[in-house]
């Protein structure tokens, strides 16, 4: 089994840091606080941390380093355009990432043709039934992106986690919560009773430089640690 996979079926909860920009340092300190797995970008622009992300040729490079000295999984967003996500996702595998990260409607079918595990997102305005077919159709993770853009960076509801509930329920999938709304390492033990095996921290709760991202990550491991 795809290790990224083997490890959000088995622990109890698994960290996972989406980078707000490609930096090698970053990523270090990422891995170093306590981070689990490192998610990176390419292509596209990041409506969280207000970033506009290159093509993958312009971070080739670094990203070889970063994989080179990962002690974890690593995945990688190869876009947000179906028409092009294939392209850069075939370049992409050549490099020992772990998985793809993508919403449904970005994800060309021929991507579940490559070795990497896919982790494929919903957005809020997903049926019921278009979250739950996502078990079916080849993906190995389902992300939760289920918090409408205006909505970002507000406190967790228990909405909210009814919501996780319901799509935890309705697969088969482990289910990856990103932090569209402010998260704090309190709400964990709530997330975790609701189904969700893994949590994906970026800039909405740890900001965008080395210092607050490190801070946030050893706040989340303690929090999830204690699970």
């Amino acid at each position: 089994m795809n290790r990224f996979v083997e490890m959000l079926r088995g622990k109890p909860m698994t960290l996972i840091m989406s980078l707000p920009r490609n930096d090698v340092g970053l990523c270090r300190v990422a891995f170093e606080a306590g981070a689990d797995a490192v998610k990176v970008h390419s292509n596209l622009s990041h409506h969280a941390s207000n970033n506009q992300f290159k093509p993958f040729e312009a971070y080739e490079e670094m990203f070889g380093e970063m994989l080179q000295s990962a002690p974890g999984p690593m995945g990688i967003v190869p876009g947000a355009d179906v028409s092009e996500v294939l392209h850069t996702a075939k370049k992409a595998s050549v490099l020992p990432f772990d998985f793809f990260s993508l919403y449904a409607h970005h994800a060309p079918p021929q991507i579940l043709s490559l070795p990497q595990a896919l982790m494929t997102a919903c957005a809020f305005d997903y049926t019921d039934a278009e979250v739950a077919g996502i078990s079916n159709a080849g993906a190995s993770v389902l992300e939760a992106s289920v918090i409408p853009g205006d909505g970002y960076g507000q406190p967790l509801s228990l909405r909210d986690v009814i919501r996780y509930r319901r799509i935890c329920e309705g697969t088969r999938l482990p289910v990856v919560a990103p932090t569209q709304r402010r998260v704090l390492p309190d709400d964990l033990p709530y997330l975790r009773d609701a189904g969700v095996k893994g949590i994906m921290i970026g800039a909405i709760v740890t900001g965008s430089e080395q210092a607050s991202i490190a801070r946030a990550i050893e706040s989340f491991r303690r929090a999830i640690d204690k699970l």
